[in-house]
Formats: structure tokens, C-alpha cells, sequence
């Protein structure tokens, strides 16, 4: 099961290669409750960070194009996830580690590779009027803290705006449905930024603006899952992750916009949820109790996050041509940089 795969979208390589090459196919062994109970808290971090991160980077300025003005810019946000989030326990689970009281520690995905546990699963389920025990051991994945920069979840953003009438601006984020036969993804975001200076009298004669702004982001990631090592004692048969985000956030925004430096922050509300379904016919050995079992469509999660959101950042103007990084603090607090090039 492990493979290198198309890199589609960086955001999407990062947690659903992650998830498939770390071995998480491991937790099916332990029943279907306990496997989405850990597959939730293992994966959680990065899905947060996700949807964080698919909510940054929406703008540079509260101050508005003219009408039929536009930009394009590029940067990349980093949502940097707390140490707190990189090992999770839980306890009574019904399937694994009884000896010691149904606990499990482990990394997450944010944790480091050499942080996964080594578990003890044994439960009974009733098949056809037949009770049958599965007894077996199975390796906890580790996590791709090393591999993240700065154990931030990384999200690049491409997005054009333009100018409408009543001193307002349309922003796109969009990506179609590409990839190859491994994966295939694509994006849509739209956002919508009104200015309001003129709102307060003789402020609009100043460098100072104000905007409302209001966005909306959804991404779906189809990953298909091959059986690349028949000794592991799982056989996959149309294995495939189903991913799916969406994402939204509200702000009120303000600029210091003068000839070359640029002041801009934000305060507003911010969240969004994400699924993870794992599909397809899993057969699942168990090398202690010499039996295997059946899975259809094992793993169905759910994430979600929230919370208010601080933003203060800066760009510098070159004629057109803009440079700007910002900083949020929020529950996974994020950066943001890059360049755009912007007309009227």
C-alpha cells in the first residue's frame, strides 16, 4: 500500500498520501468502532489544519480595484499545528489493548514517524449464527512531522480578483478536476469583498479602508488504493479514499494604503468541515487467532473547526507588482506569503 503518487495539489498530497502510505490500513484490524475512533484522532490534526489554511491568504488590502480592475496573485499558507496535537490517547475502546484497560497512545499524523505504537486487538463478532474471536497485532502509524516544514500543514493558494460596481471586488479560487489514474482532485473557491469606507464620512479621504469580506472554499480528492504488499495480511479489493473540504469565513478588514508600504489586518470568524471515507472490500487477517474478516467500506470520518481569527500583515507596492505576508492567530495559527500583480 505504499506508493508515490501524483502530486495534484500540495494541501491534498500531504494528507492523503500521508494517510496512505503510513500504514493506517494497520488500524482495520481492531473493530469497526474502535478503527474510526483512532483513524479520526490520528488524521484529526491535519484536517483542522486543512481547513484553516484553505481560509487564509484571501486578501492583501481592504481597499477595492476600480470597477473592472483585477489581480492574480500566488502564496502559500502554513498552518502550524500545536505540540499538543502531535500524540492523542484514548481510552475504553472495546477492541484494543483490554490488558491494559482499552488505552492507546500514539502519534498523529503531525507527530514524528518513530512515535507509533505496537497494539493488541481482540474482540468477537456474531457471523451467521457463529461467534468468532480475532486476536491479532497490528503497528499504529507513525507521523510526517519530519517531512512538514516547520510542522505547519502547508496550503498554496492561486486566486484572481476583480472589480465590480458599488465598490466591490469577486475573488476565484479554482482548480478543475485533474490527476491520473491514482488520484484525481479539484477546487472551487469564491469570495466576495465590499468596501465600506465611505460609511464613515470623511474617512474615505484618507489612506485608511475598510471591507467586508466573505468566502467560501470547497476541495474533493479522490485516491485510489492498490495492494502493493500481499504479505501484510490485508487484501484490498477497489480500495479508494474519498476526500472531501469545505470552508468559510467571515472578516471585517482594514488598510494603511500608502504609495509603497501597505498595513492591512483582520479580525472575523472562521471554519469549515471535512470527511474521509475509505471504500472498497478489505480482508483482514488475524495472525493470532488464524481467522479473517470481511470489511466493506470500513472508515467514515468526520472533522470540523472553528474559531475567531486575528490577522496582521504588510505588502510592499512595485507598481503593479505587490509583495505581502501576513500572520493569524487563531486555534492553529498560520502564516501567509506571497506575490501579486495588480491593475487599477
Amino acid at each position: 500500500m505504499r506508493k508515490n503518487i501524483f502530486l495534484f495539489l500540495l494541501v491534498a498530497t500531504v494528507s492523503i498520501n500521508s494517510f496512505a502510505q503510513n500504514g493506517p490500513e494497520g488500524l482495520l484490524f481492531a473493530s469497526k468502532e474502535d478503527a474510526n475512533r483512532l483513524t479520526n484522532a490520528y488524521m484529526n490534526p491535519a484536517m483542522k489544519g486543512l481547513i484553516y489554511g484553505m481560509n487564509n491568504g484571501w486578501y492583501h488590502t481592504a481597499k477595492v480595484h476600480k470597477k473592472f480592475g483585477f489581480d492574480f496573485s500566488f502564496s502559500l499558507n502554513g498552518s502550524f499545528i500545536p505540540s499538543e496535537d502531535e500524540m492523542f490517547s484514548l481510552s475504553n475502546l472495546t477492541s484494543v489493548n483490554q490488558l491494559n484497560g482499552g488505552n492507546i497512545t500514539s502519534a498523529t499524523i503531525a507527530g514524528s514517524e518513530n512515535d507509533g505504537s505496537s497494539a493488541t486487538v481482540t474482540f468477537e463478532e456474531d457471523f451467521n449464527g457463529t461467534t468468532i474471536q480475532y486476536t491479532g497485532t497490528f503497528d499504529m502509524p507513525g507521523g510526517i512531522k519530519e517531512d512538514l516544514p516547520g510542522n505547519a500543514v502547508p496550503t498554496p493558494v492561486i486566486q484572481a480578483s476583480l472589480g465590480l460596481p458599488f465598490k466591490s471586488d469577486v475573488i476565484l479560487r479554482f482548480v478543475p478536476k485533474v490527476g491520473n489514474d491514482d488520484v484525481k482532485g479539484g477546487l472551487f473557491g469564491i469570495g466576495l469583498k465590499k468596501e465600506i469606507t465611505d460609511w464613515f464620512g470623511p474617512m474615505d479621504k484618507t489612506p485608511l479602508h475598510v471591507s467586508l469580506l466573505a468566502t467560501y472554499t470547497t476541495m474533493g480528492v479522490d485516491y485510489t488504493i492498490t495492494d502493493d504488499d500481499p504479505s501484510d495480511n490485508i487484501d484490498i479489493q477497489n480500495g479508494l479514499v474519498d476526500f472531501n473540504l469545505n470552508a468559510y469565513t467571515v472578516q471585517a478588514i482594514a488598510s494603511l494604503n500608502f504609495p509603497v508600504i501597505n498595513l492591512y489586518g483582520g479580525i472575523g470568524y472562521t471554519g469549515g468541515s471535512s470527511s474521509l471515507d475509505m471504500l472498497g472490500t478489505y480482508t483482514v487477517r488475524y495472525n493470532l487467532s488464524n481467522t479473517e474478516r470481511t470489511l466493506q467500506d470500513p472508515l467514515n470520518l468526520d472533522f470540523d473547526a472553528n474559531g475567531f481569527r486575528t490577522t496582521l500583515g504588510a505588502r510592499i507596492s512595485l507598481g503593479f507588482f505587490k509583495i505581502f505576508a501576513d500572520y493569524t492567530l487563531q486555534e492553529y495559527n498560520a502564516v501567509n506569503a506571497g506575490i501579486a500583480f495588480s491593475f487599477r
